[in-house]
């Protein structure tokens, strides 16, 4: 049973976290762990808010690098999160778990505009909104939107859920063998190490909002059951020293 140490988070899953091994899709495999983890975190009475990302069906980079108009690339990426958040969605309601979607940018036929206080509203009765469709804005990234919904709505803790990265290092330890992992760094000391925790305008939002920030891998035993209850997982990169 998890001891919860959060009342509300907010969850980012990447879009390669939900891939098949080294394989565009959707792993079915991980969307049931994703989802009975989700379901235990909700039943201790956290509030729980996703974004996810849309890695695993588009890369925006890719298509600009082989010509295509970049906001027309990150469009065509924010259409990827909504293919992921519905497919979410399904696997949470399949174990039980009541959830709604809303999106960034208009597609009322498949789920609601992001309102914020509705989504608030959502999350005080129980049920788990995912947030797709980036900010609705190109030229923003999945943890920019990431960080920007996590204020807006409140969120204790920005939890960051990796494709087999388990924390924050020195270096790239698939490239620099002394690369050392961080268990916890304040906003400031990051910034200063030019650590790439995220991409520069969502750690700037969270670092001038004191919002705490756990990156860990999402494949590690019951990873976001441990991160809610603040086991020793991953990086944490908060306000305190």
């Amino acid at each position: 049973m998890v001891t919860a140490k959060y009342k509300r988070i907010l969850l980012k899953v990447s879009g390669e976290a939900l891939m098949r091994d080294g394989e565009y899709g959707i792993s079915s495999s991980v969307l049931k762990m994703i989802a009975r983890q989700i379901k235990a975190v909700r039943e201790t009475g956290v509030e729980v808010a996703i974004v996810v990302g849309g890695g695993n069906i588009w890369r925006g980079a890719d298509a600009e690098a082989a010509g295509m108009d970049r906001a027309t690339a990150d469009y065509a990426g924010m259409l990827a999160t909504v293919i992921n958040a519905l497919a979410l969605q399904d696997a949470l309601e399949k174990e039980g778990v009541v959830s709604r979607t809303q999106t960034a940018i208009p597609i009322q036929s498949v789920a609601e505009p992001y309102i914020r206080r509705r989504a608030i509203r959502h999350l005080e009765k129980g049920r788990v909104v995912i947030f797709a469709a980036g900010t609705g804005n190109p030229y923003m990234t999945t943890d920019t939107a990431a960080a920007l919904r996590a204020i807006e709505i409140k969120a204790d803790v920005l939890l960051m859920a990796k494709n087999k990265v388990d924390g924050v290092y020195s270096a790239d330890p698939s490239k620099d063998p002394n690369a050392v992992k961080f268990d916890h760094l304040d906003h400031r000391q990051a910034l200063n190490m030019g650590l790439e925790v995220m991409d520069a305008t969502a750690f700037s939002l969270c670092m001038e909002n004191n919002l705490p920030i756990v990156v860990f891998d999402v494949q590690a035993p019951n990873s976001i059951q441990r991160a809610v209850a603040r086991e020793r997982i991953g990086t944490l990169v908060s306000a305190e020293a």
